[in-house]
Formats: structure tokens, C-alpha cells, sequence
């Protein structure tokens, strides 16, 4: 350093300052304002990527709170659906059970009524053969009766103590 100071020529210094200014001048001509703005185009791309970025990621937002908010909705859908379905198979269970109560009330009373009325036949036939066995008795007594003439007059006398005169 010192054999520099030594040798310093007033001459090649100005040169040089020049060269230096002229240089400088060049480059902020040429290449300083390419390479800014070069700088500023890629700063500037740099941010709108970034806007781009957070725009899609708030659209990515909103299309996962619609995707969740439909989704939350088919939900709905699908429950309220499979409760109408479930109140619709216990409305068919009660229906088919209350028919099925009636058609057996029904046949219930249809075979009491059957019974009954078997019953009933039964009775008048038995009440038929009664009678007609109580007037073949009372026919074959009678006969017998009737045929002798000494319990005849005493039937008769019989039946005339029983009658009272007034």
C-alpha cells in the first residue's frame, strides 16, 4: 500500500476517475436499468403468484365449507329419508296387524255365529226327536191304555176326580 501512495501520479488517477464515472454512467445506462427492472418484473411476478396462491387457497376454503355444507345436507337428506321410510314400515306393521286383528275379530265372531247357529240346529233337531219319541211313547201307552177298557174307565174316573167343579 505504501508503494502506492508513493507512486501516485495526479494524471492516471483523473484517467481513471473518468474511466470509472464513464463506466458507471455506461452500466446505469445499459445494464443497471434492464437489471432493475428485470428485478421489479420478477418482484412484481413473484407478488401476483402470491395474490394468485392466497386467492386460490380462500377458493379452496370455500369450496371445502360447500363440499362440507352439501355434504352436511345429503346427511340430512339421508336421515330424514330412512326416518320416513322407518315411520312408513311401522305404519305398514300397524296396519297389517289392526287387519289382521279385525279379520280375526271377524272370524271369531263368524265361527260363534257358525257355532251357535249348529247349536241352535242341534237343539230343534233334538227338540224333533224328543217330541216325536214322547208321541210314539205316548202312542204305544195309549194304545195300551186304550185297548184295555178296565184302565180305560179308570183313566176316565181318574181324570173326573181330578177335575175340581166350582
Amino acid at each position: 500500500m505504501e508503494k502506492l501512495i508513493n507512486q501516485f501520479e495526479f494524471g492516471l488517477f483523473f484517467w481513471q476517475v473518468l474511466i470509472f464515472v464513464g463506466l458507471i454512467f455506461l452500466l446505469k445506462k445499459f445494464a443497471w436499468k434492464p437489471i432493475l427492472d428485470a428485478v421489479n418484473e420478477r418482484e412484481e411476478g413473484i407478488k401476483n403468484a402470491l395474490e394468485s396462491a392466497e386467492n386460490a387457497r380462500k377458493e379452496m376454503q370455500d369450496l371445502q365449507a360447500d363440499n362440507q355444507r352439501i355434504l352436511n345436507e345429503a346427511r340430512a337428506e339421508r336421515d330424514a329419508m330412512l326416518k320416513e321410510a322407518r315411520e312408513m314400515k311401522e305404519k305398514m306393521v300397524a296396519d297389517a296387524k289392526t287387519e289382521a286383528q279385525a279379520q280375526g275379530a271377524k272370524m271369531i265372531e263368524q265361527a260363534k255365529a257358525a257355532i251357535e247357529s249348529e247349536k241352535n240346529a242341534a237343539m230343534a233337531e233334538l227338540k224333533t226327536q224328543v217330541s216325536s219319541l214322547s208321541l210314539s211313547i205316548a202312542e204305544k201307552l195309549l194304545k195300551d191304555e186304550l185297548s184295555n177298557t178296565e184302565a180305560q174307565t179308570k183313566l176316565v174316573e181318574k181324570m173326573l176326580g181330578d177335575v175340581k167343579l166350582n
